[in-house]
């Protein structure tokens, strides 16, 4: 047990390292023919998932029932109060994938098409799927650092969104962007304010939100496709 909790201390620091090379394990065993392939992706990222909440339980078997408590409020999801070095260093690994994003835009608009439009209008596929994956897993993985999981935003604000701008990647990053925080905002103050003085997770309440809104999704795409 004291060696485990030694083996823990000296991962604890070193987790951003562990989290890159993650990611480029993740890359690498996704990539067929030097093709990252999305079906693959999929796969591994269950995968990689499934290994990382093994580990997490067995960082909360090992430390005492007060930090055991705080990592169940962090799988909760949690805005609570964070440093200000902290908040900065996260702002800057959000913004800057943020950004390579944006740049991408015309790219993922093409990519929209299919592959084969995409190739003959310039869109380097393979160069497109890699950056857009590697950015978006940083800004994830840098935010969920510190709000711990807070499911569903991403699937409900772009949505919406782009029911109100369209479809153009070049807009609707940008509106994503600014609209998640929006939300997340909005459903902390109600997260804080519904049950008060009781504070519920900020991650179950837009589950609660979020999990309707996916079956709308599903059932909408099964009518457009009988019709």
């Amino acid at each position: 047990m004291r060696d485990l909790r030694r083996l823990l201390r000296y991962l604890l620091p070193h987790t951003g390292t562990f989290i890159v090379a993650t990611l480029a394990m993740i890359v690498r065993l996704s990539t067929m023919h030097g093709r990252l392939n999305p079906y693959s992706l999929l796969l591994v990222g269950v995968i990689a998932n499934t290994i990382a909440a093994a580990a997490i339980m067995l960082v909360t078997s090992l430390v005492d029932s007060l930090r055991a408590q705080g990592v169940l409020i962090w799988l909760s999801g949690s805005l609570a109060q964070r440093p200000y070095s902290l908040v900065a260093v996260v702002s800057l690994f959000c913004l800057v994938p943020a950004i390579i994003l944006w740049t991408q835009g015309r790219s993922l608009n093409l990519l929209a098409l299919g592959e084969d439009a995409a190739t003959q209008l310039g869109a380097d596929v393979a160069r497109v799927r890699r950056t857009s994956f590697l950015a978006s897993a940083l800004a994830v993985g840098a935010a969920v650092s510190v709000s711990g999981v807070i499911g569903f935003v991403g699937l409900i604000v772009p949505h919406c969104l782009r029911l109100a701008f369209g479809s153009d990647q070049r807009l609707l990053i940008p509106a994503a962007f600014l609209g998640g925080a929006i939300f997340l905002v909005w459903a902390d103050a109600a997260a804080r304010t519904l049950f008060a003085p009781t504070e519920i997770p900020v991650g179950a309440l837009t589950a609660l939100c979020g999990g309707p809104f996916f079956v709308f999704l599903l059932r909408r795409q099964e009518e457009g496709r009988e019709i």
